[in-house]
């Protein structure tokens, strides 16, 4: 591979943020983004996040309102069962259940797995809040391990050290879409007989150990959010291979009623409607040719991060294969950089034109949700004894995980890996022009 070579211009080579040349202009950067847009066939009517939206989707759309089918119940045949049936085959699952969010299929799938007041389950405080509303939902206490800090998943060991009496189930989260270390984890969920439920929602296609992610917990749940690689605006599904839970996933998401028509449950309507998947079934045609190509990039990009050790990429576990890169994520190495702080080389980063930022700004066991929601409110009083909740909030201190949000992680945006890969090597670029100019900077 060749070196990449900074500009010999002097003007270009001074920081713009003290007055030089960025390294990619606005116009430069508006030109070469969404490259990924040309691997379809189809008229191309706009692009999402890099991923184009072509006339085939708004077809689709058009079609379905045309039919009068927009609910799901309505037809066997519809929208909905059909991109189940095609999304179970793709990602290698007997069974696929659709709901309205990837926090619903998160929430139902809890709810499936009888789990309620009194359960704990254990999960990452580097998430989305919909991983911890899912648990919430059903009152059961939702407990956080901290992190490897350069996965920036789920440390396994810190996930035992946790687990009692009450624990019923692991919900590991593949952040950025990458995975979490997964031959551990189900170790640990199989010698303390628990279930996992896969939050997938940013990893479509991901694969580990031969296998997509979603596929080897007890239940695997997916986004398709409108931010998602694929996406409809709203919508989620959950996917499993034993018919008897995925059946209990139906009927809690469909207001507790069965596919026989027969109320039997307690359960929210949780319902994907025929117009989401009227937009995701075109989708698939050319999903996996993003997938591929997104992976392609973001390993070339790792690859450009290894000539130079101030920004590493994302730890990958072992047996990691192709991956969805829904964010591509880093570790800022400040050593490197004078121990200039990781805000001021995010500021001299942008200022060259680069489109970065820290990912998750904090752990959720430093948010409200968790100091106000369970730990002060009466029915977690009711639900818990107040040993256990001293220990819970004794236990809340995740030194790991706060290095990562507060010095470590660098996340370069949403769509940058669909881009070409000159516009890679002018971030890397970027990245060394900084540190040739890090005395400068600290100054």
């Amino acid at each position: 591979m060749n070196k990449i070579v900074i500009n010999s211009n002097r003007n270009a080579r001074q920081l713009a943020i003290l007055g030089g040349e960025p390294v990619i202009s606005s116009e430069m950067q508006a030109r070469e983004l969404y490259e990924s847009d040309k691997l379809t066939n189809d008229i191309i009517v706009g692009s999402r996040r890099g991923i184009p939206i072509t006339q085939s989707m708004v077809d689709s759309v058009v079609e379905t309102t045309k039919s009068g089918i927009w609910c799901r119940i309505q037809s066997a045949t519809g929208t909905v069962p059909t991109f189940e049936k095609k999304w179970a085959e793709m990602v290698g699952r007997k069974y696929c259940v659709c709901t309205g969010a990837g926090t619903q299929a998160l929430s139902a799938s809890v709810e499936a797995m009888g789990i309620g007041p009194g359960d704990e389950v254990i999960t990452s405080p580097y998430t989305d809040i919909g991983t911890i509303s899912a648990v919430l939902f059903s009152r059961a206490l939702v407990v956080l391990a901290d992190l490897d800090p350069e996965s920036f998943q789920l440390d396994p060991d810190d996930v035992e050290r946790r687990i009692n009496g009450n624990t019923k189930a692991i919900i590991p989260v593949h952040i950025g879409g990458q995975p979490a270390n997964m031959e551990r984890i189900m170790a640990i969920a199989g010698k303390h007989n628990l279930k996992v439920i896969e939050d997938a929602c940013q990893a479509h296609f991901t694969e580990y150990q031969g296998k997509q992610l979603g596929t080897i917990g007890d239940l695997g749940c997916y986004s398709f959010q409108a931010g998602k690689n694929i996406g409809c605006g709203e919508g989620g599904a959950i996917v499993g291979d034993d018919e008897e839970l995925m059946d209990i996933c139906y009927t809690i998401q469909n207001r507790g009623t069965n596919r026989k028509g027969r109320a039997e449950r307690i359960g929210p309507k949780y319902r994907m409607n025929e117009f989401e998947a009227a937009l995701l079934l075109p989708q698939l045609d050319n999903a996996r040719d993003v997938f591929n190509y997104r992976n392609d990039n973001a390993f070339y990009m790792n690859s450009l991060l290894r000539q130079f050790p101030g920004v590493a990429p994302q730890k990958l576990y072992e047996g990691t294969g192709a991956c969805s890169w829904w964010v591509f994520l880093t570790q800022y190495k400040k050593e490197h950089f004078n121990d200039i702080p990781r805000s001021k080389f995010l500021e001299a980063l942008r200022a060259e034109g680069v489109s970065a930022s820290p990912y998750i700004a904090d752990g959720f066991h430093r948010t409200d949700v968790i100091t106000n929601h369970i730990l002060d409110l009466d029915i977690y009083k009711n639900m818990y004894s107040a040993a256990r909740l001293k220990q819970y909030r004794d236990e809340l201190p995740l030194p790991n995980c706060d290095k990562v949000t507060d010095e470590i992680n660098i996340s370069f945006g949403t769509v940058q890996m669909a881009t070409g890969r000159d516009h890679l090597e002018k971030i890397s670029n970027a990245i060394i022009k900084i540190h040739e100019n890090r005395d400068k900077l600290s100054k």
